[in-house]
């Protein structure tokens, strides 16, 4: 048996290992993704009927339609379209591959264990030197309907808690007007610090994305404890941070599923643009009605039942 058979072997024995050990998943990083697409040495090829191609994350000049994930078919998602040249949002950076195995047989010791990690996180020194708190994250760990955020703002720094501001009050209006209540989702960030702001005494920054790409596999651990059936994401850079997309239009992109490697995806404006709305001449009512009809198919999905009132919110 060659050196790159003996490789592949042991790979697979590996992830068997994981498997048995009662892991669900691997968190791919995007170097190691790199590296896979270098091709088998040339002496070697002939070993391997069918090579392994890993995912395409590069966008290619003529994007081809994404064929639907074993999840995604399940599910009964439609793939979203190949975007059009020009009018789609850039790729930014790959984002690592969940391969799912077997569930853990301690969720709630590897939640934990995941949250001392991530308290205790230094990986970023100029968000580490203007932190007051890591934020987490809140919620049911067995959630079906997980809310993911950009970063932590003041309030959040402060308490420890995402979205407990002003936004956070609002967010909070639409997830009981849903009929569910905060503990009973789960709410996250894409960036578990929040952004520096040298020189301002007030006000937020937008993260870079070098720095959500530091802690997206935090979230990725986050949404495999977890595997909720939904995902509800909260304005156009926690899209950005989740697909690795850069310049994203939430205006284009919201009420449309999206998938997230077998997870449905709603994307939706952050709650801080309805606060911003609300200074309009409709009082932002119509920016709440496109966001309710986006709760409204993740309620559908989720096999909710809806009441005549609820469907008539903000008409």
């Amino acid at each position: 048996m060659s050196a790159y058979a003996q490789l592949l072997a042991a790979a697979i024995k590996d992830l068997e290992d994981r498997k048995t050990l009662g892991e669900r998943f691997v968190v791919v990083a995007p170097e190691t993704l790199a590296s896979l697409t270098a091709p088998a040495p040339r002496s070697h090829q002939r070993e391997v009927a069918r090579p392994i191609s890993p995912p395409q994350t590069a966008a290619p000049s003529s994007p081809a339609r994404p064929a639907p994930s074993l999840a995604a078919r399940a599910n009964n998602l439609p793939v979203p379209p190949a975007p059009v040249r020009g009018t789609g949002p850039a790729p930014l950076a790959p984002v690592p591959l969940l391969v799912t195995t077997a569930a853990p047989a301690d969720r709630p010791a590897a939640f934990a264990a995941l949250r001392e990690r991530v308290l205790t996180c230094t990986k970023c020194p100029h968000l580490v030197a203007s932190r007051a708190s890591v934020v987490f994250g809140v919620g049911n760990p067995d959630a079906q309907l997980m809310f993911v955020g950009e970063a932590p703002g003041a309030d959040e720094d402060r308490q420890g808690e995402p979205f407990v501001g002003a936004a956070g009050q609002l967010l909070t209006k639409v997830i009981v007007a849903m009929g569910l209540t905060r503990p009973s989702v789960y709410i996250a960030n894409v960036l578990k610090c929040r952004p520096d702001t040298p020189g301002q005494t007030y006000g937020n920054r937008k993260p870079r994305a070098d720095e959500m790409g530091t802690c997206l596999p935090y979230l990725l651990e986050q949404i495999q404890l977890i595997q909720p059936r939904v995902i509800v994401a909260l304005g156009g850079t926690a899209v950005e941070g989740l697909f690795g997309q850069a310049e994203v239009r939430i205006t284009r992109l919201r009420g449309s599923w999206m998938d997230f490697q077998g997870i449905p995806v709603m994307p939706t404006f952050h709650p801080s643009y309805l606060l911003r709305a609300e200074e309009g001449p409709d009082k932002g009512r119509a920016t709440k009605r496109q966001v309710w009809e986006d709760m409204l198919q993740v309620m559908e999905r989720l096999q909710m039942s809806i009441s005549e009132k609820q469907r008539g919110y903000f008409k």
